[in-house]
């Protein structure tokens, strides 16, 4: 009997050093949960300004965690931000500009021939989710991928996930079976569902269920939400609720408002989830957008334009980063910091010493979310492509087609390149937020200083600009309709 108890006791002694083990191992590996919403605007939540939208779950998690209040996405739309998401590197690197073609909007408008897009990210490309599976994270995409499809050797599996639902480009309705022509639903592992069912729930639900299943190891949940993507689509009982509210001149649409409180609903019910499981303590939570607030149903004031546009409000946008025992509760920075930088933040995070691809254009703000000084550098844009207008823009004076353009961020100022024309824009974004008051003229030399650096920039990462005249070109020519869809549809 003794020797039998000194074996039991051995046993569990054994259980507890291993035990003590995993849960220094997961520590040193924390969870990640980034939560990435599609045109979300700078200004479309409580906590920022808005007094019609209500976000009060995700005002939580900014008092919580770490505000940053000049947060930019690398590109003005969809695809290109997120390509730089998974790579940590801009545009130019993995030729990826906008969705589907470059020469979007009538031909006779368009004065250049655009740089040709690429629709899918290289395989040849290590995302940041294989520099986390690689390091022992369980990698999960719930949602929206947009960079890539079966058979092309770049849909989420292949880029690293282990685990998918979703994973397509978009969504055509919000209701199961989530296709406006009725037909099967094009979600990866959403074969059924309830007539009436919301697709923003229904990936909260699976995020709930990777949760539970994932919880004893280290993991990476991309919740990658449709929302507040076109169709503007909402449950009538949401709807009905802002019908009844006062809006104002630059949020008042009561279907987008409520896909918001649909989002904000679903991310409270995650993190409540990370609560019942006594995940939240070693979980770094990420709240951002892709791009800015599509200007057909919502506007970002002081902000100048909206999604598909470099002016701030088409790139600047909300992020929260909460990390327990690291971030200061209600904190806030208003240091830039971009898209690329993502990737070099998550591997220190995770603390990956050896990355399979350490080079990156981003940098890593782990500093800040210690509250210590970021290195300061220079951020940028290129755009060398066309996005047609907003149809009935009528909250934004540009609402207008992008034309090919590049941007350079360089500490209080801004310079936009413009292709067509050559013209040069600049702004002091610290004294004039809503870029309304152009200092290219009185100010030529920061103006050239900012220009001698994109310049720079563009040459280091071998940036194709649109140079051959489009002989179609007839500018004030009158043109009928082609079907085109606009870039608010279409990315």
């Amino acid at each position: 009997m003794y020797i039998v108890k000194r074996i039991l006791f051995s046993f569990l002694i054994l259980l507890v050093v291993a035990s003590q083990a995993a849960f220094a191992q997961r520590k040193d590996k924390p969870n990640i949960l980034f939560i990435l919403v599609d045109d979300w605007g700078w200004t479309d939540l409580t906590a920022n300004g808005s007094k019609y939208y209500e976000t009060p779950n995700i005002d939580r998690l900014r008092n919580e965690g770490m505000w940053f209040s000049q947060a930019y996405s690398v590109g003005p739309n969809c695809a290109p931000s997120r390509a730089s998401l998974m790579t940590g590197k801009y545009t130019p690197r993995h030729g990826i500009y906008t969705v589907g073609n470059a020469d979007r909007g009538e031909s006779v408008e368009r004065k250049l021939i655009p740089i040709e897009n690429n629709t899918v990210l290289n395989p040849s490309f290590v995302t940041v989710a294989e520099e986390l599976k690689n390091a022992g994270y369980r990698t999960g995409l719930i949602g929206k991928w947009q960079l890539g499809g079966k058979g092309k050797g770049a849909d989420a599996h292949a880029q690293g996930f282990d685990h998918v639902i979703g994973g397509t480009g978009g969504t055509s309705a919000y209701f199961y079976p989530y296709n406006k022509d009725g037909k099967a639903s094009p979600h990866e592992d959403i074969t059924s569902g309830q007539e009436g069912e919301y697709i923003t729930d229904r990936l909260t639900d699976e995020a709930l269920k990777f949760l539970d299943g994932n919880r004893e190891n280290p993991f990476f949940l991309y919740l990658s939400y449709f929302a507040v993507h076109t169709p503007i689509e909402a449950k009538a009982d949401i709807i009905q609720k802002y019908k009844g509210k006062k809006g104002d001149p630059y949020h008042n649409n009561p279907v987008y408002a409520a896909m918001i409180e649909s989002a904000d609903q679903g991310i409270g019910r995650v993190l409540k989830q990370l609560d019942a499981l006594k995940l939240t303590e070693n979980t770094l939570v990420v709240f951002f957008s892709d791009n800015g607030g599509m200007g057909a149903v919502t506007a970002q004031h002081p902000l100048r334009g909206s999604k598909g546009m470099l002016y701030e409000g088409g790139v600047r946008v909300p992020l929260i980063v909460k990390w327990p025992g690291k971030t200061k509760a209600g904190s806030h920075t208003d240091s830039p910091v971009i898209g690329v930088d993502f990737y070099p933040t998550l591997l220190e995070v995770a603390n990956i010493q050896k990355p399979l691809n350490a080079e990156v254009d981003g940098q890593s703000f782990v500093p800040l979310l210690l509250q210590k000084p970021a290195a300061q550098r220079d951020i940028f844009w290129h755009f060398p492509a066309y996005l047609e207008a907003y149809k009935g823009d009528k909250r934004n004076k540009d609402a207008f087609r992008t034309r090919p353009t590049s941007t350079i961020r360089s500490g209080d100022f801004k310079l936009h390149q413009f292709y067509e024309d050559g013209r040069i824009e600049l702004y002091n974004i610290r004294a004039d937020i809503g870029e309304t008051k152009d200092l290219a003229k009185s100010n030529p030399a920061k103006a050239k200083e900012l220009k001698d650096k994109l310049e720079a920039w563009k040459q280091k990462t071998n940036a194709p600009v649109p140079t051959k005249l489009n002989p179609e070109y007839a500018p004030g020519t009158a043109v009928k309709s082609s079907g085109a869809k606009a870039a608010n549809t279409e990315e």
